[in-house]
């Protein structure tokens, strides 16, 4: 018997998965959350063998989730499932650890068996995804893709600087190679095209 975590924000789908999954003799639903902050308390009282995650969640998303997991969990497997196929996403959850990467518009039985593979110890992502994925490389630094984040929340140069401990000329020298490589005309053009990516 595989149990089962469902993480996923909207609870429509979050309901349909647990009663499809539950169809399925050697599957059962132990634990549901809204996002990734919420999980990772469940795990901790259901340890379950996989869980299945969405990207976009509040408090804490998928790739958070999952690299939290795999610090703190490491015999769970992780399967991102997920409304887009940003290239920067894909490659970003599978550097996170996660053994899986499937759309949610793939047929039930894909998931099943996904799921039945990532068991076996296999890694299961769509062969053009990764194909995609491996030729639209993220140049931004893990703090330059923090600096824009926080840019894209409508936060200044000074609350930037200090949510993140740095000075406000050093945020300033992110936010400008950020927009730097991505080509942008300014902080907010950054923020759409690195969205667009999945990278942010």
């Amino acid at each position: 018997m595989t149990k089962i975590a469902i993480i996923e924000d909207q609870a429509l789908v979050r309901a349909a998965l647990c009663a499809l999954l539950n169809l399925e003799s050697k599957l059962k639903v132990v634990a549901q959350a809204e996002n990734g902050k919420h999980a990772l308390e469940l795990i901790a009282t259901n340890t379950p063998d996989l869980i299945l995650t969405d990207i976009e969640m509040p408090e804490m998303n998928g790739i958070e989730l999952t690299r939290e997991v795999k610090e703190k969990f490491p015999n769970i497997r992780v399967v991102i499932m997920t409304t887009f196929s940003r290239t920067g996403y894909i490659r970003r959850a599978m550097e996170a650890g996660a053994d899986a990467f499937i759309l949610k518009e793939a047929p039930s039985t894909y998931l099943i068996d996904t799921i039945q593979k990532v068991m076996l110890g296999k890694k299961v992502i769509d062969p053009e995804l990764a194909l995609s994925a491996l030729d639209d490389l993220d140049p931004l630094t893990e703090k330059e893709r923090k600096a824009l984040y926080f840019a894209g929340q409508g936060l200044k140069t000074k609350e930037i600087a200090k949510k993140l401990f740095l000075t406000e000329g050093t945020v300033r020298n992110y936010l400008s190679e950020a927009i730097s490589k991505l080509n942008a005309s300014n902080r907010i053009d950054a923020v759409r095209i690195a969205q667009q990516k999945g990278w942010l």
